[in-house]
């Protein structure tokens, strides 16, 4: 039987200028639907697990399009509570060369934004779970949704889930202190941490020395410390950090690092030449997920991840629309991109 994973945060709305179109030049958005913990369910399901999303949508026809968009690719709906008056939207202009990419929210006041702990019925939701994700964009939204995930970690470590966080620091949501702050609270429940080469730092002001993210610098045995100091702190049984050298929007270097009983498992590192990488992160959350689920070796969990993560990057939209048998050939080596007939 497929182990069962529960995640839980916003699922928005998301309208994108096509192609490389900047905001101020678009005279049409094309819609889709996207969202951290969403984008890690739906990752799941395409791998053939039991992938529940838990969230709160309108129960209007905008709020259904977004449960639909999510049923399409199998994962379960059946916990998502309707009420509300909002989905919460972001608007996404697609970088090129020099030129990053830009976010505008537009999500105050969004029905999970205004949900509270009664909404959930944490002890429901976990029945036959085997795994908890969520992400630190979800306690952001406002301290009635911090208490909502508190209240679902507590949850989940009386049943004896597994508990995993991307720290996934957005400064467009809340300020460093206020993340370091309930993040530090949250994390006490957390046994596998996920963070990219800024979080530690933004979130707890655990930085690796000798890295530049903006000049494309990293000291990736920098990162050894950091997940020391992070397992130090709150106990985490892993600590998974993606591993991302910007060379301009268009290509990218991606690796990762996983460290787990005081060992480190750096994985190769893919020069990518990007389609979209909105939801990398997500998808790499979901294949060390799935890694995990199904007891692979470190080095093939960091390795699985990752490739999973890098396919993404060649997929338009949030959702990671790929099969193991498409993440194992490429963490096998296979990276030709020759047609496969």
């Amino acid at each position: 039987m497929a182990k069962k994973v529960v995640t839980f945060g916003e699922i928005m709305l998301r309208l994108a200028p096509e192609g490389y179109y900047r905001f101020v030049q678009a005279t049409s958005y094309g819609a889709t639907y996207g969202g951290g913990e969403a984008n890690v369910a739906v990752s799941l399901a395409n791998y053939g697990m039991d992938a529940s999303f838990v969230t709160k949508l309108p129960a209007h026809e905008i709020g259904q399009a977004g449960v639909n968009a999510l049923r399409q690719y199998g994962v379960d709906t059946s916990d998502i509570v309707r009420g509300g008056d909002r989905v919460g939207i972001y608007f996404l202009e697609k970088g090129a060369s020099q030129r990053p990419s830009k976010v505008v929210y537009d999500r105050a006041g969004s029905s999970i934004a205004t949900a509270t702990t009664a909404d959930f019925d944490w002890d429901k939701i976990f029945d036959g779970a085997d795994w908890f994700h969520f992400t630190g964009i979800t306690p952001a939204l406002g301290d009635n949704v911090a208490a909502i995930c508190l209240e679902a970690c507590k949850a989940a470590k009386a049943k004896g889930i597994t508990v995993s966080c991307d720290l996934n620091y957005r400064n467009k949501l809340w300020s460093k202190e206020k993340a370091g702050q309930v993040m530090g609270e949250l994390c006490k429940y957390v046994d596998v941490c996920i963070s990219n080469e800024e979080d530690a730092n933004d979130v707890f002001g655990i930085k690796s020395e000798g890295t530049e993210v903006t000049a494309g610098e990293l000291n990736k045995e920098g990162y050894k410390e950091v997940a020391q100091k992070l397992t130090d702190r709150f106990g985490f049984k892993k600590v998974a950090i993606t591993l991302r050298t910007s060379i301009s929007a268009n290509d990218n270097r991606w690796a990762a690092m996983l460290y787990e009983d005081g060992q480190s498992y750096f994985s190769k590192e893919y020069l990518m030449h990007i389609v979209d990488r909105v939801g990398g992160g997500d998808s790499f959350g979901g294949g060390l997920i799935y890694a995990c689920l199904n007891d692979y070796a470190p080095q093939d969990t960091i390795e699985f991840a990752v490739a999973a993560s890098c396919l993404k990057h060649s997929v338009e939209g949030d959702f990671n629309m790929v099969s193991v048998d498409e993440v194992k050939k490429l963490a096998g080596g296979d990276a030709s991109g020759r047609v496969q007939r």
